[in-house]
């Protein structure tokens, strides 16, 4: 990636705030400031808090300014209000939490002009407002995720996916040795993502493809839901418990599966990546299917690492950004599209579909590499380190561009399925 200049920068705020605006004027007030689950927030919640966040940072910190609104800053903090709780907070009406934003945005955008981006290392390249960018770029997905969840009639539209391609099938080799995992140069890098350094990865081999409602579809028709045998001691537990019989979303009709998706319920289309579930259901399929789920330094060297060069790259593609040849992302579509829908997005191996679509569950669990060091803050990473969480890659249609590349790492808990998760296998060789 390019050093950003600001015309750049202000076009990554612009494009980030013109989808929040998408996601929360789709729906009334009503709908805005209800929660949908208490496993999410509700949406005005979300819209202020991507204002706060920047007021914090490119206001406050960045700019040096005053602060706008500090009597709300204890509302709009992530770590002292869990997200069941949040609907019972005094927060900004809908109409507020609109002027909030553009009156923060309006600062933010008086500070990019004013600031010199070599004057420090928050500023360098562009840092701060590209972590800013990311952060409601991920908001807007986590939004995406809420539309996803609520009742009511469809609101969200966008024309469906390129087709897909049989032929993509089967199995890549992936060579043993050593290769660069992270990054040192991309200037928006977040500080999981770093440094960036050698792993060594024994040769195995990994799905060309994510898994497909087709193939899940068998494991279920297998009774792969009924069958300790595939589940891990915490994967059976939890699927008892949660009383788990198929990928959320999903329901019978007849003898036909069906899906509700954005309001809309269709059949389950065979050729899509199979979304929704969790890691423990992933982890079953792989096993039924005598396979296993790779590991994090698996998936990336699939990912980016070239066998002509030796070198890796950003995407799986090459380095140059991603378009709509290459990936399913930025809710262009409002759906994974089918096996085989992007060649021009393969790694040279012949992996198909590593960005976008859906992310994709590894076994690893969340950890910084060796030599990392928090930056700016250790919220973001550092204090989720060792505990109950697996490595999620890839990105998925409803995640951005902005925050989306070979390197960029996403966790959650083993049991969350609300989010746009899928898998692809892996094994080692025979």
């Amino acid at each position: 990636m390019t050093t950003p200049d600001k015309d750049l920068i202000a076009a990554e705020l612009d494009r980030a705030r013109a989808r929040t605006a998408l996601l929360t004027d789709a729906v009334d007030d009503d709908d805005l400031t209800r929660q949908h689950s208490t496993l999410m927030s509700p949406l005005v919640w979300d819209l202020a808090h991507v204002g706060n966040q920047e007021e914090l940072w490119l206001v406050r910190d960045v700019g040096g300014r005053q602060p706008i609104r500090q009597d709300i800053d204890h509302l709009y903090d992530a770590f002292k209000h869990a997200r069941r709780d949040r609907p019972t907070l005094p927060l900004l009406d809908p109409a507020e939490a609109r002027r909030y934003v553009a009156q923060v945005r309006d600062k933010a955008l008086d500070v990019l002009d004013r600031v010199r981006l070599d004057e420090r290392p928050l500023v360098a390249g562009g840092f701060a407002f590209g972590m800013i960018v990311q952060h409601e770029q991920q908001h807007d997905e986590t939004m995406l995720a809420t539309h996803q969840l609520r009742s009511g009639a469809p609101v969200l539209s966008a024309p469906p996916p390129p087709p897909g391609d049989r032929r993509v099938r089967g199995e890549a080799l992936i060579p043993g040795g050593p290769f660069t995992m992270g990054t040192d140069t991309d200037p928006w890098a977040l500080d999981n993502e770093r440094p960036a350094h050698v792993v060594d990865v024994p040769a195995f081999l990994i799905d060309v493809a994510p898994v497909s409602n087709a193939a899940y579809a068998a494991f279920i028709d297998a009774g792969g839901y009924d069958d300790p045998r595939f589940w891990s001691e915490r994967g059976w537990a939890h699927r008892q418990e949660a009383g788990l019989a198929a990928p959320m979303h999903w329901f019978r009709d007849g003898d036909s599966w069906m899906y509700r998706r954005f309001g809309h319920v269709e059949p389950v289309r065979m050729d899509e990546p199979v979304v929704h579930v969790c890691y423990f259901e992933a982890e079953a399929y792989a096993r039924w299917a005598g396979k296993r789920l790779p590991t994090e330094a698996e998936w990336e060297k699939a990912a980016r690492w070239d066998p002509a060069t030796g070198r890796s790259r950003r995407y799986p593609w090459g380095d140059e950004a991603p378009g709509p040849e290459h990936a399913n992302l930025g809710q262009r579509h409002l759906a994974p599209a089918p096996v085989g829908a992007y060649p021009a997005g393969a790694s040279p191996l012949g992996v198909h579909q590593l960005i976008g679509d859906v992310w994709e569950w590894t076994s690893t669990g969340w950890h910084g590499y060796p030599g990392f060091r928090v930056f700016p803050y250790a919220e973001y990473s550092e204090v989720f380190f060792g505990g109950d969480y697996r490595v999620l890659r890839g990105g998925s249609f409803g995640t951005d561009p902005a925050a989306c590349r070979g390197t960029f790492r996403n966790w959650d808990h083993p049991i969350r399925r609300q989010i746009f998760s899928g898998f692809r296998c892996a094994r080692d060789l025979p």
